[in-house]
């Protein structure tokens, strides 16, 4: 599969008004790296060089871009293969609270149970990666994509989501970085979720605090 011609130049108008610099911050990238694959050569070596998938998903998430029109871009998917994969009926993930993912399976969590399918392909898990922004999903830690739709309490301490609000049902803990990152993200969408004003919407250290109120678990 070829590269789509003048793809360097794609990447840089992706890239907008957005300086090297913020574009190597939201990606993780360093900005001499961006620099080179915008002018589709390593300007040490003069050799032409290509993003790997990884780095693909990188840029998708620095510049809000569709991954797999950037994997079909890059040369990675025929265009006819990423029809084919959108023609395909889609695993409702409205009822979902969150997702563990691997290389070969991703499994769906309900609050009556899970649900798991295989991987079949880099095609089928870069489409799905598309769709999880879509449906209101975040990424909490390496393998954990969690439906803040569904998120009733947050107990900032222990890093922990609950999907009721008295903090008894399913929870998942979150990876710190990420809480960092989401951290208002989340109160908004537990304030938004439970109908309760954002005084009231989290428990910052588990136990009684007079700023932040919530429910408790029954003793």
């Amino acid at each position: 599969m070829k590269q789509f011609e003048g793809f360097g130049k794609f990447l840089e108008s992706l890239r907008g008004k957005m300086s090297l610099r913020e574009a190597a911050h939201k990606s993780g990238l360093s900005h001499a790296y961006i620099r080179d694959l915008e002018l589709e050569r390593n300007r040490s070596t003069n050799e032409k060089i290509k993003p790997s998938p990884v780095t693909l998903k990188k840029l998708s998430d620095a510049y809000n871009f569709s991954y797999t029109e950037l994997m079909e871009k890059a040369g990675y998917l025929e265009k006819e293969d990423v029809q084919a994969v959108n023609e395909q009926e889609l695993v409702p993930m409205s009822d979902t609270l969150f997702i563990e993912v691997s290389t070969k399976e991703i499994t769906y969590h309900t609050r009556i149970g899970k649900v798991s399918r295989s991987v079949i392909s880099l095609l089928d898990f870069s489409h799905f990666l598309d769709k999880l922004e879509e449906q209101g999903f975040k990424k909490m830690d390496t393998d954990l994509f969690v439906n803040l739709n569904h998120v009733q309490k947050y107990i900032e301490k222990e890093g922990k989501l609950y999907f009721d609000p008295l903090g008894v049902s399913k929870f998942v803990v979150i990876a710190a970085i990420r809480q960092k990152k989401y951290h208002e993200l989340i109160i908004r969408s537990v304030a938004n979720n439970t109908g309760m004003g954002l005084e009231f919407q989290y428990d910052r250290n588990s136990v009684a605090d007079t700023r932040f109120q919530t429910l408790k678990r029954p003793i």
